[in-house]
């Protein structure tokens, strides 16, 4: 019998029970797919990050990321929480200022951001942005997603957006709109898979918060997750769009905060940076975490 080390780890929030829970596993020596597959299974959340031993100077781990049902090309959540647990528990603030992730996607630099020589957040810098154009029902769209064609804000456009998924990004007139979202899960699930994206994800520039420039929320039935509380990897999909669409200047740097989770019951918030570039621009996507549980898996 192997005894696994395994955390939850809330991450977007400091507060226990707030953001996006994760698992993540540090040390995997002798799991298979097959293992990391009844793991995230067993711990039951959206994902979770498994950590395995670099053997290339250019990064530090090779992570995969499994969600209950399927294995996934990239979290942010996941990463912030694996991010935290290998700064805290694992001695990385100490060793370097950052840990260079290798995934599905690309290499992941995720930085540590201190405040008076305590770990404040982390900051992973996404792979670069992309979007594309596909043949838009609205009155389809906001059926299935359960929103009033009303609602939507049509100053900006219905796209596919990626920062190593693809995402559908919906945008909608204030948060009130947002939070009353019932979707149809069944067949937002056939909706995903049929423009192969793992999320669903509404946004607004008119939240009920001051402190957030922009509020959102996630849907990813396709990957066997109704709502994914607070998400880095739709929200760094977001941040790309918003300039290579010029809803923001392309040309000048941008920070803000985006809130979510609020309607799930697990608030969380993430800081966007978005550095312009002669190309593309360069998409960081930050946050604070907790570690809720630690324990071990007999496996």
């Amino acid at each position: 019998m192997k005894k696994i080390q395994v955390y939850h780890v809330d991450a977007f929030t400091d507060q226990i029970f707030g953001g996006n829970a994760a698992g993540v596993v540090p040390e995997t020596v002798g799991l298979n797919e097959h293992d990391m597959q009844k793991i995230a299974r067993e711990l039951n959340l959206s994902e979770t990050a498994f950590l395995f031993p670099s053997n290339d100077r250019n990064y530090d781990y090779v992570v995969r990321y499994f969600t209950p049902s399927r294995e996934i090309d990239f979290c942010g959540h996941a990463t912030v929480g694996l991010s935290w647990v290998m700064a805290m528990e694992y001695g990385w603030m100490e060793k370097a200022s950052q840990i260079r992730l290798k995934t599905n996607i690309g290499i992941v630099p995720v930085e540590w951001s201190m405040q008076e020589k305590k770990l404040n957040s982390v900051v992973m810098t996404q792979v670069a942005p992309k979007t594309k154009q596909f043949e838009v029902d609205k009155e389809e769209i906001c059926r299935v997603v359960g929103i009033n064609p009303m609602d939507i804000d049509d100053k900006y456009p219905i796209k596919l957006a990626y920062t190593g998924n693809w995402h559908l990004l919906i945008p909608v007139k204030n948060s009130k709109a947002i939070d009353a979202s019932v979707p149809i899960f069944e067949e937002l699930k056939d909706l995903n898979l049929k423009l192969d994206v793992v999320t669903t994800h509404l946004f607004s520039f008119n939240s009920f918060d001051e402190r957030y420039k922009i509020y959102t929320r996630d849907f990813a039935p396709a990957i066997g997750i109704a709502e994914d509380p607070v998400t880095g990897a739709a929200n760094g999909a977001l941040a790309g769009y918003l300039v290579l669409e010029n809803i923001l200047d392309p040309k000048i740097d941008h920070e803000f905060t985006i809130g979510q989770g609020h309607a799930a019951g697990r608030p969380g918030e993430l800081t966007i940076k978005i550095i312009a570039g002669k190309t593309n621009p360069t998409i960081k996507v930050g946050g604070k975490a907790i570690i809720s549980i630690n324990g071990t898996i007999n496996l």
